[in-house]
């Protein structure tokens, strides 16, 4: 599974309504790759858990997949709209 696909499934079961979730990649340079996560400011709280618990999961997961993959470095970035 690629990072973009895991990145999404895990973001929108991960929230309370996953048609608020918006999921784009884009490749910063040849090192890295970052993909932006855009999710309904209600979810935020779900979605990044108390001290950031959950999504230093998250990335952990996505990292970990996309080196098993053998694909590029993930960088997640957050932000709410």
């Amino acid at each position: 599974m690629k990072a973009i696909e895991l990145t999404e499934f895990l973001v929108k079961n991960l929230v309370k309504d996953s048609d608020m979730v918006s999921v784009k990649q884009f490749s910063d340079d040849d090192d890295e790759q970052v993909i932006q996560v855009l999710v309904n400011e209600e979810n935020m709280g779900a979605l990044i858990g108390r001290s950031g618990n959950i999504i230093k999961s998250v990335r952990t997961l996505v990292q970990a997949s996309a080196y098993a993959n053998n694909e590029k470095k993930v960088k997640i970035n957050i932000d709410s709209f």
